[in-house]
């Protein structure tokens, strides 16, 4: 930078607003820039352009994390009080201090008091902490009952310690089970603790015998402002446990924990499981929750699992396709004559991907888009390869390459979508509608395509969609307002796409919908400390690395922002929706 020696130069103008505290001033020419740092977006930095649109973009800023300072400042007193010691393992709050030696990072429970850290310089003996402890390394690297029986494994245990005296695999098998007892108390006491609400999510499992099983899983928030999964029964299920008895097998289930009344929401991994199952344990669930309807517990189903079912629906029909593709493929990499010939043609006629082709493991939907997308990049090299390779027979007419791109366009975005679910540790709530929004609408312009091919096979896809759609549109966009990047402003925006003219009842759908939350929260709530806030972290990232899907929200929020003012009232609802 020069610096002039011209006295009458004005000093830059200092950058008083909190907003400049997210960005950076950034002079190219004439031109002034205000770089985001958090996702180094450039807008307009001039000193004519205000701080408006500074602020707006930071509300909505996908890379920007959402925490308040005091809630740091708690997390790091917290810290200051309760320092972390070497982790260690331990099952049994009785045990002494003496007792114990130091291991290496394995834990089975959350809390550990300083009492209960093991000391190497004991030389005390106990026979049963011995034999829990072989228990506890069984149970944690699945080892088979049958190893104590192992002539090796008993002569490493006779050398080690003479004074430990192997059980049968009947006494190792009841001690794993009082192990299991414990951890379950443990986490029963932990749970019904719990200031907040749990979702309960149950997937259904099945071996290679035929074997059917049910999962439920309890997803929380503890105290210290982490999201928790606990397993919390492993049912195996038998020929008679039809469909009429499956809610009657989670409601025992339910029962066992005690977690009835703290119920928010199901999660169930597929859209096909019968409605009157969910209706059932929801009805049973409001016994005990007279102020709650059946309504307030929210019936969610697997955004993954939709996602998987509607690719198959497009491969199923581009299965054809697919053959000749995935034939077209292995001829020519039959030979490296073949190969040699097709890349000398590739490269005749412009194609410069660096892309090899490659086959496809049918089981993977991952790995056939991504057949898919570089067989299509190679679609001029296949016509003319045709024409000089007589043995080739595999071809593809031009209608059925146009069905093969539109299809690959198609699974590029459910790629992309499925990237940002499973790119997330903890997949909260909040990432999924403006991704499930994005696909409603896409699916809505694939129904209206002239080709009677693709038509047909997008409205099959959105059959599915709907109904998934029908059944959680409304949890999606309340977690979505509960965002502080987005609250209703996002829902306004997609709705608005998806609805049209009837998109102001959806949206009164939704308000209606926090309203009767908030209201059944205000009756029910527990009286909580507000002197101690939690620890805060940042939200997840939904990451658009690949499409900025966020682009027409960003206008949408520019043009409604001139009438964002609240109207005056005495609930704190309003305030948090605007």
């Amino acid at each position: 930078m020069e610096i002039s020696n011209d006295s009458g130069t004005k000093k830059p103008k200092r950058l008083t607003s909190v907003v400049w505290n997210h960005f950076e001033r950034v002079r190219k020419a004439d031109i002034c820039y205000a770089v985001c740092v958090h996702c180094n977006k450039k807008l307009s930095g001039s000193s004519n352009s205000g701080t408006t649109h500074l602020r707006n973009h930071l509300m909505r800023c996908l890379k920007r994390s959402n925490f308040d300072v005091s809630q740091l400042l708690a997390a790091k007193r917290r810290k200051k009080d309760n320092p972390v010691s070497l982790a260690n393992i331990s099952f049994d709050e009785g045990q002494r201090k003496e007792e114990y030696i130091k291991p290496t990072i394995i834990k089975f429970e959350q809390e550990h008091k300083k009492e209960e850290i093991i000391n190497y310089g004991s030389s005390k003996f106990d026979q049963e902490r011995s034999q829990l402890d072989l228990a506890r390394m069984i149970i944690l690297h699945g080892y088979p009952l049958n190893l104590i029986e192992q002539v090796g494994f008993k002569v490493f245990v006779k050398n080690l310690q003479p004074l430990f005296e192997l059980q049968p695999n009947s006494g190792v098998e009841v001690s794993c089970i009082e192990i299991y007892r414990r951890e379950k108390e443990k986490v029963y006491d932990m749970i019904n603790k719990l200031y907040g609400r749990i979702n309960l999510s149950m997937e259904m499992w099945s071996s290679i015998e035929n074997s059917s099983y049910l999962c439920l899983s309890a997803h929380y928030i503890d105290e210290e402002w982490t999201l928790q999964k606990k397993i919390l029964n492993f049912v195996t299920l038998d020929s008679s446990h039809t469909e009429d008895l499956l809610p009657e097998v989670i409601i025992k289930c339910l029962n066992e924990w005690d977690i009835d009344c703290k119920l928010f929401a199901l999660t169930l991994d597929d859209c096909s499981i019968d409605d009157d199952i969910t209706l059932r344990i929801k009805e049973r669930v409001s016994e005990k929750r007279p102020y709650l309807s059946t309504r307030q517990i929210l019936d969610i189903r697997s955004a993954a699992h939709l996602l998987n079912s509607i690719v198959q629906d497009a491969m199923d029909a581009l299965h054809e396709v697919i053959q000749k593709i995935r034939e077209s493929i292995r001829y020519i990499r039959s030979s490296q004559e073949v190969q040699g010939k097709f890349n000398e043609i590739a490269q005749r006629a412009g194609i410069n991907s660096q892309k090899p082709l490659f086959l496809n493991f049918p089981l993977h939907w991952k790995s056939t888009y991504l057949m898919l997308e570089t067989a299509v990049e190679y679609r001029s090299a296949f016509s003319v390869f045709q024409e000089h390779d007589p043995s080739y027979s595999s071809i593809l007419t031009d209608e059925e390459w146009e069905w093969a791109t539109s299809v690959t366009g198609y699974l590029k975005l459910l790629v992309e979508i499925m990237n940002v679910f499973s790119g997330n540790r903890f997949p909260t709530a909040n990432i999924y509608f403006p991704e499930i929004c994005d696909i409603h609408i896409q699916l809505i312009d694939w129904c209206r395509s002239s080709d009677i091919f693709l038509s047909a096979m997008a409205l099959k896809m959105k059959a599915k969609f709907d109904k998934y759609w029908g059944k959680c549109s409304l949890a999606l966009a309340v977690a979505a307002v509960l965002d502080p990047r987005f609250k209703m402003k996002l829902v306004e925006y997609y709705y608005s796409l998806i609805y049209g003219s009837t998109a102001l009842e959806r949206i009164k759908e939704v308000s209606d919908g926090i309203k009767e939350l908030f209201n059944a929260y205000s009756l029910c709530s527990t009286m909580v400390d507000q002197g101690s806030a939690l620890p805060g972290s940042s939200l997840p990232s939904t990451s658009c690395s690949a499409r900025d899907r966020l682009k027409g929200f960003d206008r949408f929020l520019h043009e409604t922002s001139q009438n964002s003012n609240p109207p005056p009232g005495h609930s704190a609802l309003p305030l948090l929706l605007e």
